[in-house]
């Protein structure tokens, strides 16, 4: 695939960006897209595996090697085409996702691996930016109806799988647009929501109803939905935040993160004004926990002019290669310095936060730390050790706390009478997505737990193969595992 000598004769380029001092100015994207011809040559570096190792890295088994054949020789909307054939929403992995494709990429065991994230993001462009993406309505109906609650990319992806086999299906989201995390945890400077708004545009031509402060469970019954559908699709996410049990915990200016991510990007929606979200402006801020959301903690903090932006991480400082025990193509735990990071961070690791500290107006001033190591021992869990006079206090006025998610809620899940997991996820089987109460399916992190927006449309496409088969007696909708290229 792509030219045979192409990996000896081009290097990996990755596109530019606006520098950090002009690009926190905004919260506009700002990477510089790269020429058509280089984008050609990236294609070309793509190697004539014997076996294609990123298919097993992506979740969504993308047709890698083929698209980026296609990109080298130029036929762009072929290239779309074999991409839409196993991705709904390149344009939102092609930014957003961490690229495990590129760790399993073969070229990476010595040399720099294939660009395939950002390939991937500008065929979705160029298939947006040339009409080649254009509302496809089912030719022929089917009398069932499917409810799809959540409208982050499992469910967006289960709606439009299922839409395309012909059945009516509405997808019911709680808050005042569609998108779910997409849209109210991933900052603009990531991905513009217009982003979302084309895509969705084009799924209600298509045929799928959206319905937007709709709250399942609350002013949205759940009898109602089980009389009125055939199927009923849970991909609400993983919601519930991890909380910090420690002395403090209570004060003013202890923020868990997607509190003050969501309200910044409904400013920036012009939803709300700045002087009411939660502000990083003048503070000395301190995130706490390592992660996708920690980055963009950060990021929105160096927008707002925070004074100060430090990040905590329990975890020891991890290698800048691959660790030798996480040998290619499995994911290394490696360490990753994001966008925001280069903005402006102290970023200190192997620490953890005993105490927070505030005045008598309950307001926080600051937060105490200690230095900890891991103690590793064969057969067992790590054990974290504390190190003795290693007490640490910070100036602090804003903490956010970036710690993940534990599950989902509970709730939802007692109205509908379904059964959960010990990770409080939602149960269902492996095979077929099917949850205990007959009709009932789940997908994405409401399922699986916390994980990557790849995983989600996987699931969510996975999902509306197995519903349609409950409701129809057979599907064609492909399975990630088909051998032959699946049907747009």
């Amino acid at each position: 695939m792509g030219k045979i000598t192409g990996f000896l004769e081009y290097e990996r380029i990755d596109e530019a960006s606006v520098q950090p001092d002009e690009r926190v100015k905004g919260y506009k994207e700002f990477k510089i897209p790269l020429e058509e011809d280089k984008l050609k040559s990236q294609g070309a570096r793509c190697m004539d595996c014997g076996i294609p190792f990123c298919h097993s890295g992506c979740p969504l088994g993308n047709l890698i090697p083929d698209f980026n054949d296609a990109v080298y020789k130029g036929k762009w909307k072929e290239a779309s085409r074999i991409l839409h054939s196993t991705n709904n929403f390149p344009e939102f992995t092609g930014r957003l996702c961490p690229a495990p494709c590129e760790e399993a990429c073969v070229l990476g065991i010595n040399e720099d691996p294939v660009s395939i994230e950002n390939i991937e993001k500008n065929i979705a462009e160029k298939a947006f930016e040339e009409g080649w993406i254009e509302a496809h309505p089912p030719k022929k109906r089917t009398d069932k109806k499917v409810a799809v609650i959540g409208s982050g990319p499992a469910g967006l992806a289960a709606a439009q799988q299922l839409n395309r086999a012909g059945h009516h299906v509405t997808v019911f989201e709680r808050d005042a647009k569609v998108g779910g995390l997409l849209r109210y945890g991933i900052p603009d400077f990531k991905m513009e929501k217009h982003v979302i708004d084309r895509r969705v545009a084009i799924m209600e031509e298509e045929g799928i109803n959206f319905e937007v402060n709709a709250h399942v469970g609350d002013n949205i019954s759940v009898e109602t939905l089980k009389a009125d559908y055939d199927s009923i699709v849970l991909c609400g996410g993983a919601t519930v935040r991890r909380s910090i049990p420690i002395p403090g915990s209570h004060l003013k200016g202890v923020v868990q993160a997607m509190d003050f991510l969501k309200a910044n990007n409904q400013y920036v929606d012009n939803l709300c004004d700045f002087e009411g979200i939660i502000q990083a402006t003048d503070k000395n801020v301190i995130v706490i926990g390592g992660g996708d959301t920690g980055s963009d903690c950060i990021g929105t903090s160096n927008r707002h002019k925070a004074k100060s932006v430090t990040n905590f991480e329990i975890l020891d400082k991890p290698t800048e290669g691959r660790p030798a025990n996480q040998p290619w193509p499995y994911w290394p735990m490696r360490l990753r310095t994001s966008s925001s990071h280069k903005e402006g961070v102290e970023r200190v690791f192997s620490v953890s936060t005993k105490e927070f500290v505030g005045n008598k107006e309950g307001e926080l001033t600051g937060l105490k730390t200690v230095e900890v190591e891991w103690i590793f021992k064969d057969g067992q869990r790590p054990e974290l050790k504390e190190l003795p006079e290693t007490e640490k206090l910070w100036d602090c006025d804003l903490a956010l706390l970036a710690l993940g998610f534990t599950g989902s809620e509970k709730t939802l899940a007692d109205q509908f009478g379904l059964e959960m997991d010990f990770r409080t996820n939602i149960k269902a089987t492996v095979k077929d997505y099917a949850t205990n109460i007959p009709g009932i399916y789940t997908a994405g992190d409401m399922r699986r737990g916390q994980s990557l927006i790849v995983w989600a449309i996987s699931e969510g496409r996975q999902a509306a193969h197995h519903v349609d088969k409950y409701l129809m007696g057979s599907s064609s909708l492909p399975l990630k595992d088909d051998n032959d290229l699946p049907r747009v």
